[in-house]
């Protein structure tokens, strides 16, 4: 290994976006932030980060939070600030969800641990997914830590913090990414309509912000994907490239099972699921985040969470999809 640091291979949905601009540049890289104030939507998160590249001091770091909302993108700011045209050479990264074994802890980040840093204090080492490792190689990551402190600063990423081990979370300070708020993701993709001449309906940035759910990378990638239908962008542009249901629709869909009409439930959810092409899952969590909004009364929500909850588990357990949903839509029906 030459202690450069490796791109991480594009995700499904990049590749998507990439292959529907035509080979245009993927806009989730063109807009990636370059320094900490370009982060958006964790002020009290940039503010700490950004007292450490002040001081040019940094500690171990655990990035701790759901996809796209900026871990990544902050741990790449973080370098950039501190190296400048330098930063590839002394920022290393790694995604252990692709090479789970202890010997890439043993190898590949004690060879660049080791390797020389041309004049800087210390380099960094960014470990994304690092909830993926196996315990034997977050054990040997550990010791790693220890023995390279003097020189290496580790910033370790993962979506639940309770898969990492106590002995490496007790020499990290942590930093928890929750969901971006609904206001930093309308800025961010009004900001880049406007740098791409792209017409953004006021209803098309409600529709991003209800299909991203928090994660800035499925704004922007929708956004893009949305854009090249057309010259405007709206909430029927959204809808269509996301395959995301209306919430009016899943409204419609939990009132007429509520009302007892199992059939024309049955049928709405049909619909969502062959006509519109939406998976099991993405209809158990467009309900969950629904349930408040419906104006149901307090033992009608009652009723549908404790559902949603069952149908939930058993389809992570390998249930048929379809089954479960209308066995929930049933039991909502008949009640």
């Amino acid at each position: 290994m030459n202690g450069r640091a490796v791109p991480p291979a594009m995700s499904e949905a990049e590749e998507s976006a990439a292959e529907a601009a035509g080979g245009r540049e993927i806009w989730i890289e063109k807009y990636r932030p370059h320094s900490l104030e370009d982060v958006k939507g964790h002020e009290h998160i940039v503010e700490r980060l950004q007292s450490y590249v002040d001081r040019d001091d940094l500690s171990h770091m655990l990035f701790a939070g759901p996809a796209g909302t900026g871990k990544t993108a902050s741990a790449v700011a973080i370098a950039r600030e501190l190296y400048g045209d330098d930063w590839q050479e002394n920022f290393l990264e790694l995604n252990a969800s692709d090479q789970r074994g202890i010997d890439v802890v043993r190898d590949r980040i004690k060879t660049f641990a080791r390797s020389s840093f041309g004049g800087y204090d210390y380099r960094i080492i960014f470990l994304d997914e690092a909830d993926a490792l196996t315990s034997e190689a977050q054990a040997a990551l550990r010791r790693t830590m220890e023995q390279f402190s003097n020189n290496v600063r580790f910033i370790l990423s993962c979506n639940y913090s309770s898969q990492i081990i106590d002995p490496i979370q007790s020499r990290c300070t942590v930093f928890r990414f929750s969901p971006l708020g609904d206001e930093a993701v309308a800025a961010q993709v009004r900001e880049i309509a406007a740098a791409e001449s792209i017409e953004l309906t006021d209803d098309g940035v409600e529709a991003l912000v209800y299909a991203a759910d928090g994660d800035m990378r499925k704004a922007i990638n929708a956004l893009q994907a949305a854009g090249i239908m057309g010259e405007t962008v709206d909430e029927d542009a959204v809808f269509a490239v996301t395959s995301t249901a209306r919430p009016e629709e899943i409204e419609s869909m939990v009132r007429t099972a509520l009302d007892g009409e199992f059939v024309a439930a049955r049928e709405q959810l049909d619909e969502l699921l062959t006509e519109k092409g939406i998976a099991g899952g993405d209809v158990i969590d467009q309900l969950h985040r629904s349930v408040w909004e419906f104006d149901l009364d307090d033992r009608a929500a009652v009723r549908l969470m404790d559902r949603l909850g069952e149908a939930d588990y058993r389809i992570t357990e390998g249930a048929n999809e379809r089954i479960q949903l209308e066995a929930l839509l049933a039991s909502l029906a008949s009640e």
